[in-house]
């Protein structure tokens, strides 16, 4: 089964285009990374200070991830975050997730 990670930024209300364009204009390194599948950057519900952002990345396995946090294509794709710390409410909060059960639409199914 996959293992996914997330992580969740509070991005200051009024930020929301310079934070997207941190993210849309990056090389995230990810498409040659072994155990790679898929990423998506995702924008979630407003408050009166914050708008909720979470990168949603799936891989083949925790093992995977692991890897990708220690190598070059990481640090790479990391570089100059520490930059980005004026847009956010806190630091950013890294979840991730043993997929247990999975479920597909037919015309997806393997």
């Amino acid at each position: 089964m996959a293992f996914i990670t997330m992580n969740r930024f509070k991005v200051r209300t009024g930020s929301e285009a310079d934070f997207e364009a941190v993210w849309l204009n990056r090389d995230t390194h990810l498409q040659d990374v072994p155990g790679f599948v898929v990423f998506h950057l995702l924008r979630g519900p407003t408050t009166d200070d914050h708008v909720l952002y979470a990168s949603h990345t799936v891989w083949d396995s925790e093992a995977d991830f692991l890897a990708w946090t220690r190598s070059e294509a990481f640090r790479k794709a990391h570089a100059g975050a520490g930059d980005n710390k004026p847009l956010y409410l806190g630091h950013p909060e890294l979840e991730s997730f043993e997929v247990i059960q999975e479920v597909k639409a037919e015309a997806m199914a393997d």
